[in-house]
């Protein structure tokens, strides 16, 4: 599979960034507050694991909160792991 192909849609009724991929659906939820959003869940179908698809949606999702200058509280473990990973999105992560 090509990840780079893989289009993240905000599915912002569902408080999601998601992948639709043959019909199943890989996710990073999310809560907005007023100036934050809190990373609460990331999964991906086990077919599609180790393949890119959550650092896909990630690097969406986090690139968002940066667009729209809300601070990132990172309640999921990935998101967590992620953001260690990508010291881009750290100045702007509760905790950091």
């Amino acid at each position: 599979m090509d990840v780079s192909k893989l289009n993240v849609v905000h599915n912002t009724a569902q408080k999601q960034f998601e992948i639709d991929i043959d019909g199943e659906v890989a996710m990073v939820k999310y809560y907005l507050g007023t100036n934050e959003i809190l990373f609460t869940h990331t999964e991906v179908p086990e077919a599609f694991e180790g393949q890119g698809v959550a650092g896909k949606i990630a690097k969406v999702a986090l690139d968002y909160a940066k667009a729209e200058g809300l601070r990132i509280r990172p309640m999921c473990p990935y998101i967590a792991a992620y953001i260690q990973r990508h010291p881009e999105y750290q100045s702007i992560t509760a905790g950091y």
